[in-house]
């Protein structure tokens, strides 16, 4: 609170005094109060009203500069009524109970939306468990089948499999933390596991895969971890280059105090100027656009459970020569006991 502003609402306050002042004035030189005496009154009057608003002015602005202050520092602003004292002025406290108030009712208004989001997420999470059931037999019958079927129908039921797991682990990403186990996990083991999941799609694009360095060992979930590689290779696939065969190639190299490991292929490439938001939400990019047809939720769910894991994840790419991402898994005690 600025003393400008402060007297510029206070003015009708001191017209008001100015008129009883004047007033007084009248009455006393009526009364033929002497000279002396008046002065002394009008002194008193006027030592009054300053002395008055001087503590007033004071008060309001210790609390309001505290506010503006404290509520400038806040990055959940809802909580500014838990960072300020109740004031002693009246105008104050009525400010004080109404932030207090409108907390109650936003708290209240939140909880029954999380309510309802929890409720909507576990349904989502129920009905894909229920719609796998039929989507297996399917890719079973498909498989028992292929000759009359062809590889196409059995491809169009990878991606809706594919499709169906992208649903559940946004689903779960926004608590992943209640559906992961972080231990000692082999990176050979679940690159192994993600590449026979995936065996059929790698074989179809004519893809090769080459592995180096996976001999170790990471703290992360591997659950995971599989779905993170098995949407790299899924965007690999999908943007290859037109007579050069795919190849995929995963490394990791250790450090003392982390490790990395290396996703990398040599399809067409993210434009640069689409690298700093391939992590975006519902970002497709120029290559989801003329290669293929994409949600732009992959990347961004993987980013999602990177951060969820304590994991952090990079891009580089060249334009028509390779796409590489990497992920670091940390190696602290900190990390070790949230295991």
């Amino acid at each position: 609170m600025k003393l400008g502003s402060y007297i510029r609402d206070r003015l009708w306050f001191y017209i008001t005094a100015a008129v009883f002042s004047g007033m007084i004035l009248l009455f006393l030189t009526a009364y033929r109060v002497s000279g002396q005496l008046t002065a002394f009154i009008e002194s008193l009057f006027l030592l009054f009203v300053i002395s008055a608003e001087i503590i007033n002015f004071m008060r309001k602005h210790r609390f309001y500069s505290e506010l503006g202050e404290k509520l400038r520092g806040l990055d959940k602003k809802y909580l500014i009524h838990e960072m300020i004292n109740k004031p002693d002025f009246l105008e104050g406290e009525l400010t004080y109970e109404a932030l207090c108030e409108a907390n109650k009712a936003m708290c209240e208004n939140v909880a029954k939306y999380r309510k309802s989001s929890s409720d909507f997420r576990e349904f989502i999470e129920m009905w894909v468990h229920e719609v796998k059931l039929p989507l297996s037999s399917l890719q079973l019958m498909a498989h028992n089948h292929k000759d009359e079927l062809g590889e196409k129908s059995l491809e169009q039921l990878r991606r809706i499999d594919s499709y169906t797991d992208q649903v559940l682990y946004y689903a779960r990403s926004e608590n992943a933390e209640k559906d992961y186990i972080i231990k000692e996990i082999s990176l050979k083991r679940t690159v192994a596991n993600t590449a026979l999941k995936n065996r059929e799609s790698i074989q179809i694009a004519g893809a090769s895969l080459e592995t180096e360095g996976l001999d170790i060992t990471v703290m992360t979930d591997g659950k995971w971890l599989e779905f993170m590689l098995g949407q790299f290779t899924a965007n690999s696939l999908k943007y290859t280059v037109k007579d050069r065969e795919p190849a995929i190639r995963i490394s990791a190299e250790e450090h003392e105090d982390k490790v990395l490991l290396h996703f990398r292929d040599n399809g067409v490439g993210i434009p640069e100027n689409d690298i700093p938001r391939v992590f975006d939400k519902c970002f497709t990019g120029e290559n989801g656009h003329t290669y293929a047809k994409s949600t732009g939720m992959g990347l961004y769910i993987v980013k999602s459970l990177c951060d969820r894991l304590g994991h952090s994840i990079s891009v580089t790419s060249e334009r028509g020569s390779f796409t590489e991402f990497t992920i670091t898994f940390s190696k602290n005690e900190h990390y070790l006991m949230k295991s």
